[in-house]
């Protein structure tokens, strides 16, 4: 069923009857705000919503203001019981705002991630010497460690190299000098959350994960490009 919503503090303004004559002719259901209970506006409306008589802020108790905003707080507040009952989603939001730093924020991590050959990957057992080449040539300050099924079981950050520098490091193997488990994301997790939770970890890169395995590698230097952070 379609319907409108009209916002009229006294429900008598002349421009609103073409509107209520139209919403009439094809059964369109009419929602009016207004002060006035008993209004032309009301009349025809089939569900009004009665706000306060207020005085105005305006000195003269002339131009809008007292009512505008009561007006405003009642619609936003009408919009957001419309998006929870039909459990509207940041997701959602995204497709029908895809611009600006909101729209930004709304994208995904598989919208900017870095995939394949591009993840800073060594299994278990590797020298370190190439785990630090690969870390290194990749560029993203970490390397991920994983099984030989390829799912991941820890990193080595630039920190683990700090705490565990001395002669033999580059002869150890990397089991030695993982930090297991660590934080990852989803390949649809909102960028948002994303930036959350860099900001939270205080951590520069975070894997995207999918049944256990890296499908990408985002880096908050990708977030800045966005325009994200």
């Amino acid at each position: 069923m379609t319907s409108s919503s009209r916002l009229s503090w006294s429900g008598e303004t002349a421009e609103l009857k073409n509107i209520t004559d139209y919403s009439r002719r094809y059964g369109i259901k009419l929602i009016a705000i207004t002060a006035i209970a008993d209004s032309a506006l009301a009349k025809v409306s089939d569900v009004v919503l009665t706000l306060p008589q207020a005085r105005e802020a305006c000195p003269h108790n002339l131009a809008p203001t007292t009512s505008s905003l009561m007006q405003l707080a009642l619609g936003d507040a009408l919009a957001v019981a419309l998006l929870e009952s039909h459990g509207f989603t940041p997701l959602d939001f995204g497709l029908l705002h895809p611009g600006g730093k909101l729209g930004t924020l709304l994208k995904t991590v598989a919208d900017i991630m870095h995939t394949g050959e591009a993840m800073p990957l060594s299994p278990l057992g590797t020298r370190m010497s190439d785990a630090i080449l690969e870390m290194t040539t990749k560029g993203f300050g970490c390397v991920r460690i994983t099984d030989a099924r390829g799912a991941l079981l820890g990193i080595i950050t630039d920190g683990d190299l700090r705490r565990h520098m001395r002669p033999n490091l580059l002869d150890a193997r990397v089991d030695e000098v993982m930090t297991r488990g660590a934080k990852t994301v989803r390949r649809n997790q909102l960028l948002s959350e994303t930036l959350d939770i860099l900001n939270v970890m205080k951590v520069t890169a975070l894997f995207a994960v999918e049944a256990g395995k890296p499908v990408g590698i985002i880096h908050v230097h990708d977030l800045l490009r966005a325009g994200t952070a």
